[in-house]
């Protein structure tokens, strides 16, 4: 098989969207979103362009902290000296069913359910009347993504354009005053477009834009200003022990671009922000017959406000069926 038709299969073959598995270890309110930086920003997030049914593991690792000595609104309370260290698991399946919509066109369909076990500690959390030290640990169901439309547009070979709509359904356990919560007790609505490149010598370049429109908790009437993220990768692939190689360099942007709102944003605005980066492996193969990939990053978050920082590995194992 020549190195172009390894690395189209290769396209096909990881195609599925890394639907978050957002780490739910504070609230909205405490700035971070549905959506977690980094987690669409390859050609493993690519849109199928022949009928098939993918099934992905995604495993995510994050540890971060706020800024010490300054409040975080949490699930109702407001605590300082935040950290947290969370583990998600999730399952993701795509079909791409057949349906033609133009030569050039492809159209697909996903679903992740996340499994989140997370801790949380803060320093110091008014409850009482006073000050204490706290800390929570919660596992169980996270918010459920789902992605009834998932287009993409084949300019040619090398060059595609795709595009989707995710929304998060609150299906994660939410209480109000606790630290660690596996769900966000809020709808999350986010559309997302790409442009993906993959040369014929094996250059990669990948691009999503994508903005997340947040409903309000009904818990806190906490509403979560609209996010804007830019996620990219740089890579180079090549044959390797029969299989497909692939090492680069992953990145983010992340901004809100308007501010919380509701009887329960104390705070006032509180916009986040925060950019990160880091190195990315993956690798093409087969297993029992089947097309697999493989792919494996380290993010770390810089020039953060409004947020946890700290930072995040990622883990992706793809099956097409």
């Amino acid at each position: 098989m020549s190195f172009c038709k390894k690395l189209t299969l290769a396209v096909i073959a990881s195609a599925s969207i890394f639907s978050t598995l957002v780490f739910e270890g504070v609230a909205e309110e405490g700035g971070s979103g549905h959506y977690l930086p980094g987690a669409m920003s390859s050609f493993i997030d690519g849109v199928p362009t022949d009928e098939t049914f993918i099934v992905r593991l995604n495993v995510i690792n994050y540890q971060g902290s706020f800024e010490r000595g300054k409040p975080l609104p949490i699930a109702g309370i407001t605590a300082a000296g935040v950290k947290a260290n969370s583990t998600a698991l999730g399952l993701t399946m795509l079909w791409r069913p057949p349906v033609d919509f133009g030569e050039r066109w492809s159209y697909a369909m996903s679903a992740t359910i996340p499994f989140v076990d997370t801790t949380v500690s803060a320093d110091a959390v008014t409850r009482g009347g006073r000050l204490v030290a706290v800390s929570d640990t919660t596992k169980g169901l996270g918010d459920i993504v789902l992605m009834p439309l998932m287009l993409n547009y084949n300019v040619n070979q090398e060059l595609n354009f795709n595009f989707r709509v995710a929304a998060y359904a609150p299906t994660g356990s939410y209480e109000l005053g606790r630290l660690a919560n596996t769900g966000k007790n809020f709808w999350t609505i986010e559309p997302t477009a790409a442009v993906m490149y993959l040369g014929k010598n094996g250059f990669e370049a990948s691009l999503f834009a994508g903005i997340d429109f947040n409903f309000e908790n009904p818990a806190t009437n906490y509403r979560s200003g609209t996010q804007f993220h830019l996620d990219g990768t740089l890579a180079q692939h090549f044959p390797l022990m029969g299989g497909l190689a692939g090492i680069g360099v992953s990145g983010y942007y992340y901004q809100q671009i308007t501010d919380d709102s509701g009887t329960g944003a104390t705070f006032g605005g509180f916009r986040a922000n925060t950019v990160g980066f880091g190195p990315v492996l993956s690798y093409v193969s087969k297993i029992g017959g089947l097309d697999a990939l493989a792919e494996l990053k380290w993010l770390h978050e810089t020039s953060t406000q409004n947020r946890l920082q700290g930072d995040t590995v990622f883990f992706k194992g793809v099956v097409k069926f």
